[in-house]
């Protein structure tokens, strides 16, 4: 008798959309990990380069106009680009289009709050970057201070590095908690940061200080945005 044939898993499509100025390692450390067992298409409204938050260039490869309706994943970026992209109709209307069909709607970073701003966290709970709360909240999410948040089929990560956390949670999600190991093995992701001021309650008032003079106030642009929308509906 000849052995029973194994099944190799349909690859899955992650969706992963691009605007200048979202922080490159929101991107990158996701599609890292997502990448090792699935395509992911780098969806943007034209196939001209995006420039991030550095000033280093991504590639599209699909635009948004021929990105297919059946994403398993969608994923949102964060980066000092966010607020723009959320007075970007393209951008937002793309993301109501396709939170509507992806399986999973997901995000690292102030990714969260584009989501939000396309209405597609009401009622979900949801991360984002620790200086991004105020704004997460006035975009109708139920914020969680948490590195990966998974509610439903929506599956948010924290701030910038949380996007390689979030990648492995995924592909644990998509393919087993094994073959997300084996992926974290592959990356050889075993952090040992040299100080522990990863977080606001372990950095203390002069570094979070420090941190706040280089972010300013992104998260009051951002609220103030998702308030215009607000008035205008």
């Amino acid at each position: 008798m000849s052995e029973a044939a194994i099944e190799t898993p349909k690859p899955y499509t992650v969706g992963m959309v691009l605007y200048p100025g979202m922080t490159f390692l929101d991107l990158v450390g996701p599609q890292t990990v997502l990448g090792l067992h699935g395509k992911t298409l780098l969806l943007w409204k034209s196939m001209e380069p995006v420039a991030t938050e550095t000033g280093n260039t991504v590639n599209p490869t699909t635009t948004f106009e021929e990105c297919p309706d059946d994403l398993d994943v969608l994923f949102v970026p964060g980066g000092y680009g966010t607020n723009d992209a959320m007075k970007d109709e393209a951008v937002v209307d793309f993301l109501k289009r396709s939170g509507k069909t992806a399986r999973y709607v997901t995000s690292v970073c102030s990714g969260s709050v584009l989501l939000g701003m396309a209405g597609l966290l009401d009622g979900y709970k949801a991360a984002t970057h620790w200086a991004c709360y105020g704004a997460l909240a006035a975009s109708g999410a139920t914020p969680v201070h948490e590195r990966v948040v998974i509610d439903r089929n929506r599956i948010s990560g924290g701030g910038v590095t949380a996007g390689i956390d979030f990648g492995l949670q995924l592909l644990a999600e998509l393919r087993g908690e094994r073959t997300a190991k084996a992926a974290q093995l592959i990356i050889e992701y075993d952090p040992e940061p040299p100080f522990a001021t990863g977080t606001p309650d372990k950095a203390g008032s002069e570094v979070i200080a420090d941190a706040m003079g280089i972010l300013g106030d992104m998260d009051d642009q951002m609220i103030a945005t998702l308030n215009s929308r607000a008035v205008a509906a």
